[in-house]
């Protein structure tokens, strides 16, 4: 059985090579024998010629005649005056056309086919020679030899023409097909190179893709699980290390109180880390989607700044609502700015001090957008530091065990759910000496022609 596609190609162009070669021969065979009769048709009209003049040139006796008249592979008959008939294949007709210039004619005698030639002679005769035409367009052997030249050289053609054909085709399909083992067995971002056929050409392009793509997957779950390991093992910790001394009754009585405060406090601490993770991961997903409607960019801020209230004043810290009194409206994701807001709510919080301000603030912009931000009183980011403030985790490890740090996970939260609602995020100083972030989002799309 033909098992390999470059066998089955192999096979059919040869199968194919075959049939054409057949043709070939027998077309080119019949074209020579047309030929061959053709020459044939000249050749005996030449001899009649000669055998009418040697007739001319010698005594009329049937001595001579016979002489004259033997030609191998002719049907010769020298009439003379007086016959009433002639010998087969010959007819009386042929007399009549028996003329210096007339050409062979062909008949059908017995079922046989003829060429049949006439000339006179100076003293009355008629040289009359016949010859069949089966023998006349008989290949010789060299024409035999050329014939099946023709059709081997065709068919060798065919089959090569096939083997490259199933090569261009096959050699493509076996690279994709390691490819596909590598990516299998793990590796990731190949480069396959996009050769053969348009369509094999368009397959390698798909498995590059997809080889980009389960790269990005795999690197998101990644960051994820590392996000998720380094952020959960310290409020883990804390609370596994309490709940083993409160189980083991090695806590005093008195520090019950305290060691239950710790445990209540780092595990709402871990509940704020798997919030974040999962709203992250979540984002990150292919099937992440927004729902954007008419919404109150400053009723959203205003909304956020009362509910962070009671926060800041427990923590002593001015919070204060920039908004103008009505707008601006554009149409985006009011949950997703409002999670933007609170998150940067959040992470303020964490490291202004008691007394700074924390400004809450949006205003429309000139292309008819929003602009969202959330200012502070310190203690501020370092100019490099403001370039990559959505990174995640980058701030978070340059200034761990020098002020409060959140997961690093929120800022990088904000800035991709800036750029999924088709705005950006910046951040830069504040007039009130700490930072700046701000959110831009885009103007609302035109409203629809009235109808009518």
């Amino acid at each position: 059985m033909l098992r390999t596609l470059t066998a089955r190609i192999v096979f059919l162009v040869a199968a194919v090579a075959i049939a054409a070669a057949a043709l070939t021969t027998l077309a080119f065979a019949r074209v020579l024998g047309a030929t061959n009769e053709d020459q044939a048709a000249m050749t005996i009209v030449g001899d009649a010629d000669r055998v009418a003049a040697r007739l001319s040139a010698r005594p009329r006796t049937a001595a001579s005649d016979v002489l004259v008249v033997r030609l191998r592979g002719y049907t010769v008959h020298v009439w003379r005056a007086g016959e009433a008939t002639v010998p087969l294949p010959f007819a009386l007709a042929d007399l009549a056309r028996a003329t210096d210039d007339a050409p062979a004619v062909r008949r059908s005698v017995a079922g046989k086919e003829w060429l049949i030639a006439a000339r006179p002679t100076t003293d009355g005769r008629v040289a009359l020679l016949a010859r069949q035409v089966a023998a006349a367009g008989r290949l010789t052997p060299a024409q035999q030899r050329r014939a099946l030249l023709g059709g081997g050289l065709g068919l060798v053609g065919g089959v090569l023409a096939g083997l490259a054909v199933a090569l261009s085709i096959t050699r493509p399909l076996g690279r994709l097909a390691g490819a596909a083992r590598r990516m299998s067995a793990g590796e990731r971002r190949l480069a396959v190179p996009a050769e053969g056929p348009a369509e094999v050409a368009a397959v390698a392009d798909a498995l590059g893709t997809l080889s980009r793509a389960l790269a990005a997957s795999e690197e998101r779950q990644r960051r994820f699980l590392l996000a998720v390991s380094h952020e959960l093992r310290t409020p883990l910790t804390a609370v596994v290390g309490y709940a083993e001394a409160l189980q083991d009754g090695a806590t005093p009585p008195a520090e019950v109180p305290r060691a239950a405060s710790v445990i209540v406090t780092e595990s709402a601490r871990l509940q704020r880390r798997v919030e974040d993770l999962l709203a992250l991961a979540r984002l990150e997903a292919d099937d992440f989607r927004l729902e954007p409607a008419p919404a109150d960019v400053g009723a959203l801020v205003r909304a956020a700044a009362a509910a962070w209230a009671p926060r800041g004043s427990a923590a002593g810290v001015v919070l204060s609502v920039d908004v103008p009194a009505s707008g601006p409206v554009v149409v985006t994701d009011g949950e997703r700015v409002r999670q933007v807001v609170d998150v940067l709510v959040d992470n303020a919080l964490k490291v202004v001090t008691a007394g700074c301000p924390l400004i809450l603030a949006c205003r429309g912009t000139p292309d008819g957008g929003a602009r969202v931000e959330v200012r502070d009183g310190g203690p501020g980011l370092a100019p490099e530091d403001l370039a990559v403030a959505f990174e995640r985790g980058r701030l978070t490890e340059r200034y761990r065990g020098r002020r409060p740090v959140g997961s690093g996970v929120g800022l990088a939260l904000v800035g991709e759910l800036a750029r999924r609602m088709g705005g950006s995020a910046h951040a830069a100083a504040a007039p009130e000496g700490g930072v700046a972030f701000s959110v831009c989002l885009p103007p609302a799309p035109p409203p629809p022609p009235a109808s009518g």
